[in-house]
Order: C-alpha cells, then structure tokens, then sequence
C-alpha cells in the first residue's frame, strides 16, 4: 500500500463511525481523483429509493472506478461523502458500509449534509481520494 492510516491517541476512536483521523501519502505516489459516485447502475438511473441500498451500490461503484485504474478499495486515502438530509440512522448505514469494505482502517473521510445533490432521487455520494503504490 502506498499510504498509512493513522488514528492518533488523543483522539476518540473514529473507527466505529467509518473513517479515520489521518492518511500519509509518500511522495511520488500518483493520486487516483474519483469524482462524486451515487447509487446507479450503468443507465445512470439510480436503482433504488432505499438509502441504505443507494449507499451500499455507490461503494460498489467506487469499486469499479478505482478498478479501472487497477486499483481496490485498499488504496483509497480519502473519502468526502454527501448526505441528503443526513440524520443519525443514516450514519448507521454508512458506517457499517464503511467498515465492510475496510474494517479497522477506514480511509480518512469528511461526512457533509446537504439539502439535495444533483437530481431528488439521489440521496447519497461519494468522492474518493487513492494513492497509486
């Protein structure tokens, strides 16, 4: 891996709740910029109202995005998710999201609430931030 995730003591545990304190990068690494990905299939059409289902199909095309450069979910850095009207249940879903893909070493990652995103179906998204070893 090209980078290092670090909780350092002093601060709460972030692990629980799906991110991470800090991320190093070493210099030379290429960065892999993933811009905003919601819960569609392949149409662009988002497949389902359920948040939890947009949440768990929007990692799923991280997953594709980051392979396509010969990458997984190890190397990502950083995430910056949106939420619509983000609430406490919410966090939940993403949380356990999170931790499936990247269990005690979440990337490092900001959660933002948000009145809407790009169209009303969209509930969720998320951009990514992976470093190329």
């Amino acid at each position: 891996m090209a980078h290092d995730i670090v909780n350092p003591d002093g601060l709460h545990d972030p692990v629980p709740f799906g991110y991470s304190h800090t991320a190093t990068v070493p210099a030379g690494t290429e960065l892999v910029v993933i811009a905003g990905q919601y819960g569609s299939g392949p149409d662009g059409a988002v497949v389902s109202a359920d948040f939890g289902e947009q949440v768990k199909q929007t990692f799923r095309n991280i997953g594709t995005a980051l392979a396509a450069h010969g990458l997984d979910d190890r190397h990502v850095v950083q995430l910056r998710t949106y939420v619509v009207n983000h609430d406490m249940g919410k966090l939940g879903s993403i949380a356990g999201a999170v931790q499936e893909r990247w269990g005690t070493k979440p990337p490092a990652q900001t959660l933002i609430g948000v009145a809407s995103l790009a169209t009303p179906d969209v509930l969720f998204e998320v951009e990514a931030l992976a470093a190329r070893p």
